[in-house]
């Protein structure tokens, strides 16, 4: 049963381990930015913690009470899964925002969660390193959340989604235990991978208060085109041959449809490097290390790519000015935002090979129900990953324009997220990704990790406290 207030003891006991500047309650609470498609924070008292010992007290607090736990970071996330009930306590580690150290050796960072990854990007930037992972809310989403989300971005066709970029996590368990699991090592081959699960868990098994992160060269060479193509199969072919003619140097590939291409170049928005009458277009990137040396070969495998048939133009940028007006084209979001009403965006996965069939699929059901409904794709084609954009029917009608969506990956073997997570708002669409026996290890692991069920109650899946020993 949903929890209505919380009482001034456990509120008294809360304020004795953090501090009167660790607790914030009432319209401090209500008052804060609530998250992507939430009006407002629900939760009255907010815990903000500064080490891992005080997380493990609250947390062993809370355990001990039956006090429900939404932890909560940069709040960028598309799926709810931070959303909180009026007798929530809301667990912040904003606080938590120390790098604590940079191992140039080792080519790591130990980090607390709290910290926000463009924060971190900047940092490494006078030793020469990178943080691979980047996505559009660097500005606001903490590293801890991009763990527990298991976060995407524009460079997973290079280096992987956040979990390849996490070596070790220190978390704490529903309980107030700490589990330490800070490796520093590339290869430990020593039983179970502990940290894999908190990496996507969304906040449901533990709370991630440190991590161990792999960092990489700082690359000092970039080229980035943006190509068109008369149909999707050229863009699939072109992916292929890019990623085999560069050499390993390929980092980013995108994919933006007419409508999504020529909504965010009318006049008065972005300069279309392009024509607009294309079907599809990609951008391109690459990341060397000897920008000439690499220039060319960008070019060659362009030039090649032409002679096989894969475009049917392009632009190259000359220059970071170019380089970032091309990118603009596909990061700007405020346009689609307010030109499709009322506005749906989507977060899916499909192999490569059927994105074609799945698109055509998507836009015949929408267009069935919906004949003046808008719809664009875009996304990280390289890893399979279409953000879809919809404008139609109303409030009344989400259900309806998700089926649309979702009903159709069943037949493609597709994911219903792609790099977002479940949260709230693919609960009930989650069966089509996972099988029922997934279903049940998970809710094993839930159970033997969380016994009451604290941590982020009700996110992924549902799990009735009558069903626990």
């Amino acid at each position: 049963m949903e929890r209505e207030v919380i009482d001034r003891e456990f509120i008294s006991r809360l304020r004795d381990i953090v501090g009167s500047e660790g607790i914030l309650t009432g319209d401090d609470v209500h008052a804060r930015n609530p998250g992507v498609f939430m009006s407002r924070i629900e939760a009255s008292i907010l815990v903000r913690p500064s080490t891992t010992a005080q997380v493990s007290q609250v947390l062993r607090l809370c355990h001990e009470a039956r006090q429900p736990v939404v932890v909560q970071g940069g709040m960028s996330g598309w799926v709810r899964a931070t959303q909180s009930r009026r007798g929530d306590l809301i667990l912040s580690l904003e606080r938590m925002n120390a790098i604590e150290e940079i191992d140039l050796a080792n080519r790591t960072a130990t980090v607390q969660a709290g910290v926000v990854l463009e924060a971190f990007q900047d940092r490494l930037e006078q030793d020469g390193l990178i943080f691979a992972l980047d996505l559009g809310g660097r500005g606001s989403c903490q590293l801890g959340g991009n763990a527990s989300t298991n976060a995407g971005g524009v460079r997973v066709i290079r280096y992987g989604m956040m979990r390849e970029q996490v070596l070790g996590v220190e978390a704490v368990l529903a309980d107030g235990r700490v589990v330490s699991s800070l490796n520093r090592m590339i290869k430990n081959n020593t039983g179970y991978d502990l940290k894999q699960l908190f990496i996507g868990s969304e906040g449901t098994l533990g709370v991630i208060t440190r991590l161990v992160l792999r960092l990489r060269e700082r690359p000092s060479s970039s080229n980035t085109a943006m190509v068109c193509a008369d149909r999707f199969e050229q863009i699939a072919g072109l992916l292929r041959h890019m990623d085999g003619a560069l050499g390993g140097q390929l980092s980013a590939f995108e994919m933006l449809d007419n409508s999504f291409y020529t909504l965010n170049t009318k006049e008065g928005r972005h300069t279309p490097p392009l024509p607009t009458d294309k079907p599809y277009y990609a951008i391109i990137e690459a990341l060397g290390a000897n920008q000439a040396r690499d220039s060319e070969l960008f070019e060659q495998a362009l030039e090649t790519a032409f002679e096989r048939g894969l475009a049917s133009d392009a632009v190259i940028a000359r220059s970071e000015r170019e380089r970032d007006a091309i990118w603009a084209i596909r990061e700007d979001l405020e346009h689609v935002v307010r030109d499709f009403r009322p506005f749906y965006a989507f977060d899916i996965s499909v192999p490569v090979g059927a994105m074609e069939g799945y698109m055509a699929q998507v836009k015949a059901r929408l267009a069935a129900r919906w004949s003046a409904g808008a719809i664009a794709f875009l996304g990280h084609v390289g890893d399979g990953n279409l953000h879809i954009a919809i404008g139609a029917g109303g409030p009344e009608d989400r259900e309806t324009v998700e089926a649309c969506v979702y009903e159709p990956l069943a037949g493609y073997a597709g994911s219903v997220s792609a790099e977002h997570g479940i949260g709230l708002e693919k609960k009930a669409w989650f069966p089509i990704s996972r099988s029922r026996d997934e279903r049940f290890v998970m809710q094993i692991i839930k159970r033997a990790l969380d016994p009451h069920s604290i941590l982020n109650p009700g996110k992924i899946f549902d799990l009735e406290p009558a069903a626990q020993s």
